[in-house]
């Protein structure tokens, strides 16, 4: 390379840790995520040049379920067909037969999650909160009302994505959703003990579900906190959520009308609203000068 050159040699460049099957996609080692069952590595999409997430699932966390693996490969082929402004999008899919993994890509948010990105900025207003609750409220919409059922069983603030630039926010991580029947039942117990609502405890549940965790979601954005922090456990957190104790974050929140509205998210099964009937509650309107 000539001296003064700007020119990257092949050297210098960061590597692919890997590679797809098209050679579209590659990620690095960075990670923008971890779980139990998941690694989401910060990719690139060679063919259009913009910025993916790349989600590797752990297949062997499935081998002693066929059916569980089964059902999680067709969830994913369903996901792909999923087109909402507010939801993540999924570019594709395949399975690593040597490695044991399911990888599958998404588009990226360029300012990671509503947990992190929340933290940077302390001063949010109501009126933030209820943008980003309507758009959240949408994409749980646009689930709930598809044919068939989806639920995402999962939702929460480390997995609700935003571009900062924007302010749009977008659901993402659906690696445990699942779809419901015409009864909008399903089963299995699954998700993150401190958004799970008492009824999915039972295995037997409808979408509702997800709604309970939106109203968690709604009170960590405000307060900064994860629901049941007191609790030392998840067995703690099982017996006090399917005891109908509510988390203390809740006594943080400062506006009595923020707070009736995550009570009335959070409340028993029977009585709790639908996405859609939360978004044309009267607390969640923005006039036309704040949209």
């Amino acid at each position: 390379m000539k001296k003064g050159s700007t020119d990257v040699s092949d050297q210098d460049r960061e590597p692919f840790v890997e590679v797809d099957p098209s050679e579209r996609f590659g990620h690095y080692t960075e990670l923008l995520g971890s779980g139990a069952m998941k690694n989401v590595y910060r990719g690139f999409d060679m063919e259009e040049g913009r910025d993916i997430a790349w989600n590797q699932i752990k297949l062997k966390e499935f081998d002693k379920d066929d059916y569980a693996k089964k059902r999680l490969f067709s969830e994913i082929k369903l996901l792909k067909t999923l087109k909402n402004e507010n939801l993540i999008v999924l570019y594709g899919f395949w399975r690593d037969s040597e490695n044991n993994h399911l990888n599958f890509i998404t588009e990226a948010c360029v300012s990671g999650n509503l947990r992190d990105y929340r933290k940077k900025h302390k001063c949010v207003s109501l009126k933030v909160l209820k943008k980003w609750s309507r758009q959240i409220l949408k994409g749980l919409d646009y689930l709930h009302t598809h044919e068939p059922c989806i639920i995402h069983r999962d939702l929460n603030c480390s997995n609700s994505f935003i571009n900062g630039n924007t302010g749009k926010v977008k659901i993402g991580d659906f690696g445990l959703a699942s779809t419901a029947g015409k009864s909008h039942l399903a089963k299995f117990v699954i998700g993150t003990p401190e958004y799970m609502a008492p009824e999915l405890y039972e295995e037997n549940y409808n979408e509702l579900v997800d709604i309970y965790s939106f109203g968690l979601c709604l009170l960590e954005m405000d307060t900064m906190e994860i629901p049941y922090m007191e609790c030392n456990c998840i067995a703690e957190i099982y017996h006090k959520v399917t005891k109908g104790v509510m988390p203390l974050a809740l006594n943080k929140v400062k506006d009595p009308e923020l707070k009736a509205f995550i009570e009335k998210c959070i409340g028993q099964k029977r009585v709790r609203p639908s996405a859609s009937e939360l978004l044309n509650n009267p607390f969640l309107e923005i006039g036309d000068d704040e949209k």
